[in-house]
């Protein structure tokens, strides 16, 4: 592979101006999409050794034919022109947004001459307003319910207006008083067209303004006498509260903000987006994202809040994310340009913002977990891996059996190794292993030696203790009965050899796993390794690492059968180190079980009590000054 990239443009061609840059294949194609402050600066970084860049930024520089730029006079004009293009082209190394679609909106038609409220998951509808998502249906039904008590729109289908504006007979809703448009004939299109103002009004955050002239007007009716009107008001001002009290205080009043939770690995991302009107969440809209090319946490957020505000109705004047990009500013004055008021782009740092930050990322980080192990659950999804793998990786078949491997030490101690087994591309945690291993600080020499131990049970099953099977074997004929000998087999532990070994590390520890099969004599086991920095499948013997697809389902596997081993290794680990001090403590005279947990919990770590004074052991419940020093005496010299 040349190390220059023949399309590369001479020195000093590139403006030093901010524009926005393309990267074309041969058929003109556009692949990526980014803007620059400086496109000298940043096009000199795709431009740079290929053994230096990002094994996913040299798959898409490699696969282009050519670059092209467009200078603009300021950063903000590029932050346009990119959102522009992206829009435009779609293209497919720049990151992926796929919307949650599970979550249903509550939508009042704007563009209708007399609007009505809808449940929908179409986010295409012209001139709606949509609010929401809900997390359920029903949530939907019951927030319009309560909603149209307090503002009564019209709720019919378009068929039922239709039929009673033609006839002037009240739409069958509007009989039985579940419909407050035109079509109820109670009244005009223009008054009507006034409530549903005040209706997306309200549910767009301005709820004190409607609570305050509702309490005031039931207040004044009652004072005037007008009991049947002061009822009225009543009824709407509690249903008003009811739909308040469906949604928690989260900030100040007066607070509208959009927050964003983001939580991301190497490859998918995925976003919460609490929108808070009023300091009430009033909806919260879920999204992830497939990641091609390698960018930071900052870019990403760029990139979220361009997607997010690019076709916005309804930008608050603060928005909330986990970091701010380098063109905060630049972003700032685009999102100024839509709302038509200022703008303010800022991190959760304290205090009920950070608080609400941490609860959107924890589900952000939820939603990542459930979007990945969702396209390794689905055979189809794991068919799709499995043959994937076979040909990414040159294997004869379909890798039916995947042992992983990973090595877990603390400082150089406590070395433990994990194994575990997916078959079919689902987990059998019941052949999970774990290993002991000597005191030893290369990986590579632990990841052989594991190997070999595991390795060596393919050769002598007869030493197996699963469970037993029991097998009719057909004898001879006597007298016209046939003897039947029964046999007692075991199937044999770690009988069935893997197709595949992966393990965790890149080039040295793959090495390592295939000398341990050269030595064992299995070399018909395929192996190779998965770098978590870069996401890449190392193959024995080879200069270069395989790279799989950002929406390959087979990393996707790979993934979940590392984090699997990674997860294992530091379980068995944790359980061995409680394990030593348990039993070092025991050996205390007078020192039992109860009062070990008791210790261990109350100084929170082995450290902290070894380098607790007997009087601060002495304050433990249980514990007194003898026993108090010789915990002390015995931890010291150990």
């Amino acid at each position: 592979m040349a190390d220059v990239l023949p399309y590369k443009p001479r020195a000093g061609e590139i403006p030093t101006n901010p524009g926005v840059y393309r990267f074309r294949d041969a058929d003109g194609r556009v692949l990526y999409v980014g803007k620059a402050k400086n496109l000298r600066q940043r096009l000199s970084n795709y431009f740079a050794p290929l053994r230096t860049l990002h094994e996913r930024t040299r798959r898409m520089v490699t696969t282009a034919s050519s670059v092209e730029w467009t200078v603009v006079s300021t950063d903000v004009d590029s932050l346009q022109l990119e959102y522009m293009w992206i829009k435009e082209f779609d293209p497919p190394f720049n990151v992926r947004y796929k919307d949650d679609k599970s979550y249903p909106f509550m939508a009042v038609t704007l563009g209708d001459e007399a609007p009505r409220v809808i449940v929908t998951r179409n986010r295409k509808i012209p001139g709606a307003r949509y609010f929401g998502p809900y997390p359920k249906v029903w949530a939907v039904h019951e927030t319009i319910d309560l909603m149209v008590k307090a503002f009564p729109i019209r709720t019919c289908s378009d068929s039922s207006y239709k039929r009673a504006m033609q006839t002037g007979r009240p739409c069958f809703p509007g009989q039985i008083g579940k419909c407050g448009g035109p079509c109820s004939m109670t009244v005009t299109i223009d008054e009507h067209r006034a409530m549903v103002d005040d209706f997306v009004a309200f549910m767009a955050g301005g709820d004190e303004r409607f609570t305050r002239e509702l309490t005031t007007r039931m207040l004044a009716a009652s004072a005037a006498m007008d009991y049947e009107a002061a009822a009225k008001y009543r009824d709407k001002l509690s249903a008003i509260e009811a739909v308040l009290g469906k949604s928690a205080l989260v900030l100040a009043t007066d607070e509208d903000a959009d927050l964003f939770g983001i939580a991301e690995d190497e490859l998918a991302a995925a976003v919460q987006h609490f929108v808070i009107r009023g300091g009430r969440v009033r909806g919260v809209r879920a999204m992830t994202i497939e990641k091609e090319i390698d960018i930071s946490g900052a870019e990403l957020v760029d990139q979220v809040l361009q997607r997010a505000y690019g076709d916005a109705q309804d930008v608050p004047r603060r928005i909330l994310v986990p970091s701010l990009p380098d063109d905060a500013a630049e972003l700032e004055v685009w999102l100024r340009e839509r709302r038509g008021k200022k703008v303010e782009i800022a991190v959760a740092q304290r205090g009920q913002r950070a608080d609400l930050m941490r609860t959107a990322t924890l589900n952000a980080q939820q939603a990542l977990i459930r979007h990945k192990t969702r396209r390794t659950s689905d055979y189809v999804a794991r068919t799709q891996a499995l043959t994937d793998l076979q040909d990414a990786l040159g294997l004869t078949e379909a890798p039916l059996r995947i042992e992983c491997f990973d090595i877990s030490h603390l400082g150089g101690t406590n070395v433990v190794a994990s194994m575990v087994v997916f078959e079919d591309g689902l987990p059998r945690k019941d052949q999970y292993r774990s290993f002991n291993i000597p005191e030893t600080t290369d990986d590579t020499d632990s990841m052989y030696q594991v190997l070999r131990r595991r390795l060596a049970y393919l050769d002598r099953p007869e030493e197996a203790d699963e469970p037993a099977a029991v097998v009719a074997v057909a004898g001879e004929t006597h007298d016209g009965l046939e003897e039947v000998v029964v046999e007692v087999k075991r199937k044999p532990r770690f009988a069935y050899p893997p197709q595949l070994l992966l393990v965790d590390g890149g080039q040295p520890q793959v090495e390592a796993a295939a000398r341990a099969l050269r030595d064992a004599g299995h070399t018909e086991i395929a192996v190779c390794g998965i770098a978590k920095r870069l996401e890449e499948i190392w193959l024995p013997g080879e200069d270069f690492p395989v790279i799989l697809p950002r929406t390959s389902e087979s990393l996707y596997l790979l993934q979940r059968l590392r984090d699997e081993a990674h997860r294992f290794a530091i379980t068995h680990q944790r359980k061995r180190r409680r394990n030593d001090i348990s039993s070092v403590l025991s050996e205390v005279p007078g020192l039992g079980a109860s009062r070990i947990k008791v210790l261990l919990k109350h100084f929170g770590s082995v450290t902290a009590l070894r380098a607790a004074a007997p009087g601060e052991i002495e304050e433990v419940q249980g514990i007194g000054p003898v026993l108090a020093q010789n915990i002390h005496t015995h931890l010291s010299t150990r």
